[in-house]
């Protein structure tokens, strides 16, 4: 296995067995070096077990295709992703196996499971390799395992994995000044227990000859200069703030900060018993996401999204308040013209600049691949129905798909994990030749015929613009910034383009620190680190001991009907909260067509959406849990009542009140005891 020498020189000190990160650019090669430290491991370590964490499920494929590679079949590799349905358990597979590539969440759920089949320790690897590393966070699943490594370390309970961290963005943490961001990088190297932050030095000359970085081109447009349809719905939304009379609501239409504020009226609404309110909070929102919509695709997307919405309201709904009646009448009296202004609407402004950016590259004979950025699965939708839709884009050979999300989301669009390997399996292959992509597509996929890159009216961070750009691997790429003049978007990218610098400045000052002050610096972010987590760990269980679970009663978010209490709750595998009282199921129906996930689970399956029996609201659904049928529950869709008055808990961690465990055996026996009683 042969490696250039920024790569020789970055991996040195693991090869000593110290922790490190090595920092390289997308496309410098962090996976190969990081696969050259793991076969030297393995033969030079006595009974060396080596795991390679990911985060993104898609991921795991690519890796094992890259070590399988270099490692040469003298080590017997194994993948674990969650998608993969019934398998042998973690703990067997990390016995029997050299090395396991597996997405976080899977070793984490190994880690605390009491199985023995499924049990593992950190002691029982001896080489932890961390892919996206600055991930390694705050409450990410990265950093709850990095924490209890931690904790081992500093209660001296070893032996303890070596640790390799693999990033190209070390990002600044939300930090805007030096000191902040120097202090980012420090806790980022606390939180995996680093030795050094690795980056060339010596042969930085070489990295740079290898690195081509896509010539980036800022592609801006004018604001709409008349949007009769987007006027419109501000028009509409006037209304509806009329007939709230609450004249101290923002108007400030189509942007994130409304939706934060009547995301807020509505929780507020709930949990003060103002159904009406709480109605027009959420009719609120869907319009303002139609204005979102409009603002970065066409007008009759938005109207689609907005028609969706109703047609779902009037289609589950059964009882309907007074509030919700007059704004089901106010758009359909104002449907017709919203359908005559979308069809005949402007042109989007930035839609004209891709669709020149797209001719440009793709009406070439080179061979072009690109990859779309963009914000939301709807609006990469949109997109793509645009791509299909447009006259000036058939006359160029694009094979497009979608690459978003997997996974149910508020906005009902999904791939599965299934579908989302065989998008990139056939971009790889060139059977497609252009991806209209979220944020998953944006870290470590390796495309290296990718010459095309488009950000389109996006609001992120630097990491997010480093990522993204180091997806255009091939020579004479291009990275296209879109966005209107003056725009939020416009001046985020500049800020990153700011925070992409103070981020490398950062980086080198601690670099250059005197090893025995970085090392005790080091110790003491960890100590602290340790001390903050024991006490949010002491508040979470405080928080969730307010209550006896007896004295808090659930309603239906919607209709507040009540239907239960907090004892009526468990746990299933420690995250989904079913309801276990057999007269639950008079407040509820299930829909005959089950749920579709696309991945099969170990002990239950899916059955079908479980909705109020009084006024329609979804509230989740069944499972059937080894041949048990369990009523699952959103959170969102409950409301909790307390001694101290009512509240809407945003997760489940966050109830005041404990939630045991389901015991399978209990509910079987109790359910027996009910039938011979009756």
């Amino acid at each position: 296995m042969e490696l250039r020498p920024y790569q020789w020189e970055v991996i040195m000190p693991a090869l000593e067995g110290k922790n490190i990160i090595i920092w390289l650019p997308t496309g410098a090669g962090k996976t190969r070096a990081a696969t050259y430290v793991a076969k030297r491991h393995l033969e030079t370590v006595d009974k060396a077990k080596v795991v390679v964490l990911v985060n993104r499920v898609h991921l795991v494929t690519q890796h094992r295709e890259e070590f399988s590679r270099m490692l040469d079949g003298h080590w017997a590799i194994a993948t674990l992703r969650g998608d993969m349905g019934p398998r042998p358990g973690f703990g067997h597979q990390a016995r029997s196996h050299d090395l396991l590539i597996c997405t976080a969440e899977l070793l984490q759920m190994a880690l605390t499971s009491p199985e023995e089949e499924e049990h593992v320790e950190l002691s029982d690897f001896s080489l932890l390799v961390v892919d996206e590393c600055h991930h390694t966070h705050k409450d990410t699943v990265y950093n709850i395992i990095l924490s209890r490594y931690l904790e081992h370390k500093l209660r001296r309970v070893l032996p303890l994995p070596q640790v390799l961290g693999l990033t190209a963005s070390p990002g600044t943490g939300g930090a805007s000044m030096l000191s902040g961001a120097i202090n980012h990088i420090l806790q980022l190297c606390a939180n995996l227990d680093t030795w050094r932050i690795m980056s060339p030095q010596e042969h930085q000359p070489q990295l740079q000859e290898h690195i081509r970085q896509p010539c980036k081109q800022y592609d801006l447009c004018q604001q709409r200069s008349q949007d009769p349809f987007g006027d419109l719905l501000k028009k509409l939304m006037d209304q509806v703030h009329d007939y709230l009379e609450m004249p101290e609501l923002s108007r400030d239409f189509g942007t994130q900060i409304y939706e934060q504020q009547v995301v807020e009226l509505s929780r507020e609404a709930a949990e003060a018993g103002l159904q009406e309110r709480r109605v027009c909070a959420i009719h609120l929102r869907r319009y303002n996401d139609a204005l979102l919509i409009h603002d970065t695709v066409r007008a009759v997307d938005a109207l689609d999204a907005l028609q969706d919405f109703y047609d779902r309201e009037r289609a589950t709904k059964i009882q309907v308040l007074l509030a919700e009646r007059w704004l089901l009448a106010l758009f359909d009296a104002h449907k017709n013209e919203l359908t005559c202004l979308a069809t005949h609407s402007p042109e989007n402004p930035k839609l004209e600049l891709l669709e020149h950016i797209l001719q440009k590259k793709f009406g070439s004979s080179d061979n072009p691949r690109g990859i779309i950025f963009t914000r939301t699965r709807q609006s990469a939708h949109s997109l793509q129905l645009w791509l299909q839709q447009q006259p000036g884009m058939q006359t160029v050979d694009i094979r497009a798909q979608l690459l978003i999300g997997a996974g149910n989301s508020s906005q009902g669009i999904h791939m599965t994990q299934r579908d989302q390997q065989e998008v990139i399996r056939k971009f790889r292959a060139g059977i497609l030749n252009l991806l209209v992509a979220t944020s998953v597509a944006e870290e470590g996929l390796d495309i290296p015929h990718c010459n095309v890159v488009v950000r389109y009216g996006l609001l992120t961070n630097e990491i997010s613009m480093v990522q993204a750009r180091g997806r255009a691997r091939a020579g004479q790429s291009v990275y296209a910034f879109v966005a209107a003049k003056g725009s939020r978007e416009l001046r985020r990218e500049l800020t990153n383009e700011a925070l992409e610098a103070l981020m490398e400045r950062a980086v080198a000052i601690v670099q250059k620190m005197d090893q025995a002050k970085y090392q005790a610096k080091i110790r003491d972010l960890q100590w602290e680190a340790l001390v903050k987590r024991a006490a949010q760990a002491e508040q979470r269980l405080s928080r969730q001991q307010q209550f006896l679970a007896e004295h808090v009663r659930l309603f239906c978010i919607n209709c507040s009907v009540a239907v239960g209490h907090g004892s009526d709750l468990r746990k299933v595998e420690g995250a989904h909260h079913v309801n276990v009282n057999p007269n639950f199921s008079i407040y509820y129906t299930v829909s005959q067509k089950p749920v579709v996930i696309d991945r099969d689970f170990k002990d239950w399956s899916p059955g079908g959406t479980i909705s109020c029996r009084k006024c329609g609201e979804a509230w989740g659904l069944q499972i059937i849990y080894k041949s048990v049928k369990l009523p699952v529950l959103q959170v969102r869709s409950m409301l909790f009542e307390t001694p101290r008055g009512r509240l809407q808990a945003k997760k489940w961690s966050r109830v005041p009140f404990p939630v045991p465990d389901f015991d399978y055996v209990q509910h079987c026996a109790q359910n027996l005891q009910d039938l011979s009683l009756e």
